[in-house]
């Protein structure tokens, strides 16, 4: 078995890494968003009631614009992340 420094001065000689899993970030950004819409129904109930603020309201719908805008890039960087032509 090589040494650390052997393999740290010779690169080329360890193996080569696992190739890139194949991931839908479509999927995982929704998810995000899904959760920052259940915690705006729930701040709304609790500033309705009066005992929230309107900064919880107004980062759960920052959550969710993020999110959006995450999705516009989902969509045009797809084939980039996923490794395809």
């Amino acid at each position: 078995m090589p040494s650390i420094v052997r393999m740290l001065t010779h690169p080329e000689e360890r193996r080569p890494g696992p190739p890139p899993l194949r991931v839908d970030l479509r999927r995982v950004v929704l998810g995000g968003i899904g959760l920052w819409v259940v915690a705006l129904v729930a701040t709304l109930v609790v500033y309705l009631t009066g005992r929230g603020t309107e900064e919880a309201v107004v980062t759960c719908v920052a959550g969710i614009l993020l999110g959006g805008a995450g999705l516009l890039w989902e969509r045009k960087h797809r084939s980039e992340y996923r490794g395809e032509d």
